[in-house]
This record gives C-alpha cells, sequence and structure tokens, in this order.
C-alpha cells in the first residue's frame, strides 16, 4: 500500500477529504519525527511503540576483497509490534 492508497482509504474511513485526511497523515508523520529526533519514545495502545535506538560500532568485511571496515555507530528509529497486534497475525501464519 502506498502513501495515496492510505490516504484514501483512511479518508473513507473518516469520512474526510482526500485533502483534509493527507494533511492529517503529514502532521502526524512531522510530530512522530520530531519527537523521535528528541529521543522519546511514541506508544499507541493496540499497535505498538516507536523508539530510536543506538547501532553500536561493528566490523564489516567486504566479500569480494576481504577489506575489513568500521562502521561507525548510528541512532536508527525502530518499531516494536504491541501484543494485540501479533496476536491479529496468529491465525495468518499458516
Amino acid at each position: 500500500m502506498n502513501n495515496k492508497e492510505f490516504t484514501a482509504k483512511l479518508a473513507q474511513k473518516c469520512k474526510l477529504t482526500n485533502s483534509e485526511t493527507t494533511e492529517l497523515v503529514d502532521a502526524l508523520v512531522e510530530i512522530f519525527t520530531e519527537r523521535l529526533k528528541e529521543n522519546d519514545q511514541i506508544n499507541i495502545l493496540g499497535f505498538g511503540v516507536l523508539e530510536v535506538k543506538l547501532r553500536r560500532e561493528r566490523v564489516s568485511v567486504n566479500p569480494k576483497s576481504g577489506q575489513r571496515m568500521l562502521i561507525p555507530p548510528k541512532i536508527v528509529p525502530s518499531f516494536r509490534p504491541s501484543a494485540k497486534l501479533k496476536d491479529k497475525f496468529k491465525d495468518v501464519e499458516e
């Protein structure tokens, strides 16, 4: 599902226009980005937790040349689904 399909489906469910829904989604993404930049955790009940994690420094090896490289640490966004969301996919695993 791409952004256009998502906003159309959300507009239909919320009985809003596509432009209103696009503004809503853009504002939501902006708020999430601001909060994550401040290392805040975003907990959405029944969906999961958005947070930032520190990826440690590591050594990588180029398989072709065998050259070893040091990859510096960096901060990356992360998502942990809630137990409620995981339960909805138990029947789908078959």
